[in-house]
């Protein structure tokens, strides 16, 4: 077996599906609730987004041994630069941040796919992805990631408007997880959305076809 499928293999082992979208100064980001060992579910609330600050959120697909280490790191980080410098992390200081730590862990790499959504000055929404080595992919309408990606993409791209107020966000981020994770037998059951505007942090639970 090569290198680059025992990889995919390890990325697909949890299976996974996260996405960030930005609307008119607000932004979402969803992901399913199961985990599970290649085909057998094994829980299904489980976490992959975290909230680093109040206008910030970062969500964690792949391994979810490694999604939790990586998230008590950067945790860990955040709140020495809150020490120091006395404020919040920006959205792409956080990005610069993750993507530092996971090159240089590049040669023994976390096998996560990071998504970070945030609000950052004027509240201008940012989103962004990145692989396991921590190479940058900024987008100005979504970004996807974990084994649902292909079917993410193609909802996203037909749903996705932009400028939607947070109502309509919300519906659109919901159908586009609930429908794509349908179509992989990897994810699903139900969804985890956060709604954040420069007010206030909504979050909801959706419930799929099995709950």
């Amino acid at each position: 077996m090569s290198v680059s499928s025992l990889l995919y293999q390890i990325f697909e082992y949890n299976g996974s599906a996260l996405v960030a979208m930005v609307g008119k100064n607000c932004f979402a980001i969803a992901s399913d609730r199961r985990l599970g060992v290649q085909l057998q579910t094994i829980a299904t609330d489980f976490q992959r987004i975290f909230k680093i600050h109040d206008k910030l959120f970062l969500g964690l697909s792949g391994l979810g041994s490694d999604a939790q280490t990586l998230h008590q790191r950067l945790v860990f980080r955040h709140k020495l630069y809150q020490l120091r410098e006395e404020r919040d992390m920006k959205p792409e200081t956080f990005a610069s941040l993750v993507s530092a730590m996971l090159y240089e862990k590049r040669f023994g790499p976390y096998f996560c796919q990071p998504v970070i959504a945030g609000l950052g000055e004027d509240d201008k929404p940012f989103i962004c992805t990145m692989d396991s080595i921590g190479a940058k992919e900024l987008a100005k309408d979504f970004v996807v990631a974990g084994t649902a990606s292909e079917s993410l993409y193609g909802a996203c791209e037909s749903m996705f408007k932009p400028d939607m107020d947070h109502e309509e966000l919300f519906e659109t981020i919901s159908q586009a997880l609930i429908s794509s994770v349908d179509r992989d037998c990897l994810s699903g059951w139900g969804g985890h959305v956060y709604i954040v505007t420069p007010n206030e942090v909504t979050e909801r639970i959706l419930k799929g076809r099995m709950d």
